[in-house]
């Protein structure tokens, strides 16, 4: 029988019954529990009514998350048990086999609610990283998921430690041996770690950017980076995931710069037939210099062409001599103009007219150039106001669009075929 045993026997003068042992033992273990208890509630006033009130009084905002009411209501959570743990040497005797369950039930009640005051202090710090700007929109999420597997795997290691009354080490020991076994389960969380740490340390990519990955049929804005998933919600509403190892170990599209950027690209072609480019003759330069945008440099262009042929004694007479004009270098050279003359194209970006290499399909002519919008529909706005123009003026460069042949254009020709046979029978007979 332990001193408080004994004192509480002599106090209740126990002595004449004949269970006095037994019962000076539930007593005083009932004492110690209630006392155990009462303290954790004193504890918990005075941490919920005191320092918390301290804290609010801050003008600091990282000690209200750090030290929130789930963070102290865990602390407080420790008195029990650990009063407790000290206190049984005072209740059994070492030989006693409540003596090992109750140390045992109190370490392991002590290391589980460590476990999730820690695990509150992560959460609450990942909260104050994410107010602020600099880390608002980084993927710390993934990073806290795994912090918190690797928090309670070594807690799970150090609970049945306790329970087996076996040394950490030797656990670690023997997860060592399984190890691949254990790769093989936490895979995708170990990968999904080492991605996230790339993804945060290249600044890859952030919440709220818009990523495009073909290969997973992703296009869109990202909603969350966590340890195993990164959701996209495309710009049709729906939500994609995907592994963040698929963002290091393939390629995938960043919008951001453009988005930052305030201009957004516009890289499309049109299809000329290449059977109506010509060298312009001196008509054709006439009727162009009507168009303001090309006046000035028509008239600079057939100077410098008639000194370098008459520096060169060219004979004009022969086209292929020499240099002159072509239709289409007049085109590029007025669409070059008219970008340059639009509000809606930044004009400090690069701004190009060029051909392509030609094609079946006839000779690419390409616009280059950069809205000054990212806003999407304003952007499509633009680009097809843009070419609604260039499509249209394209005949009066004597140019043609290349277009296949569609079932219109056949039975157009068809059409005529047929009015020309009947028009040549009808004169073969009049004749």
């Amino acid at each position: 029988m332990t001193e408080f045993n004994q004192f509480i026997h002599h106090l209740l003068n126990l002595e004449k019954l004949a269970a006095g042992e037994f019962w000076s033992l539930v007593i005083s273990t009932v004492i110690l529990v209630l006392a155990a208890f009462l303290l954790n509630h004193i504890v918990r006033y005075v941490l919920l009514n005191g320092i918390h009130r301290f804290i609010k009084m801050s003008k600091n905002t990282w000690d209200d998350t750090l030290l929130n009411d789930q963070v102290l209501v865990r602390i407080s959570k420790l008195t029990a048990p650990i009063l407790n743990y000290y206190t049984i040497p005072m209740m059994l005797p070492p030989d006693n086999i409540g003596y090992e369950i109750l140390v045992k039930f109190s370490l392991v009640y002590i290391t589980s609610s460590s476990l999730l005051l820690v695990n509150g202090w992560l959460i609450a710090t990942y909260n104050i990283f994410q107010l602020k700007d600099k880390y608002k929109n980084r993927p710390l999420k993934g990073m806290l998921q795994t912090t918190q597997v690797f928090l309670f795997l070594i807690g799970s290691i150090i609970v049945i430690s306790i329970i087996i009354s076996k040394s950490p080490t030797y656990l670690l020991t023997t997860l060592g041996a399984s190890a691949a076994i254990i790769i093989l389960i936490f895979k995708d969380s170990i990968m999904g770690f080492v991605a996230g740490i790339q993804l945060s340390a290249n600044d890859m990519i952030k919440v709220g950017d818009w990523i495009t990955v073909p290969n997973y049929d992703a296009d869109g804005t990202v909603l969350e980076v966590s340890l195993n998933t990164v959701k996209v919600q495309n710009f049709d509403n729906t939500i994609i995931t995907l592994p963040p190892y698929a963002l290091t170990s393939g390629s995938f599209r960043n919008w951001k710069g453009m988005l930052k950027s305030g201009n957004r690209r516009i890289k499309r072609a049109i299809y000329m037939d290449m059977t109506s480019i010509r060298f312009c003759t001196t008509n054709d330069l006439e009727e162009f210099k009507k168009i303001d945008l090309i006046r000035d440099y028509i008239e600079q262009t057939e100077k410098e062409i008639g000194n370098h042929n008459k520096q060169n004694n060219i004979d004009a007479s022969v086209w292929a001599n020499g240099r002159r004009q072509t239709n289409v270098g007049v085109f590029r050279a007025y669409l070059k103009n008219y970008l340059l003359h639009q509000p809606t194209i930044n004009a400090t970006n690069l701004c190009m007219v060029r051909q392509l290499q030609p094609t079946e399909k006839g000779l690419p002519v390409e616009v280059y150039a950069f809205a000054n919008t990212t806003n999407w529909e304003e952007y499509e706005q633009i680009q097809s106001d843009l070419f609604d123009h260039i499509l249209a003026t394209i005949p009066q460069f004597g140019l043609r669009l290349f277009q296949t042949p569609t079932g219109y254009d056949l039975s157009t020709l068809t059409t005529t075929r047929i009015n020309t046979t009947v028009s040549a029978t009808e004169e073969k007979q009049q004749n």
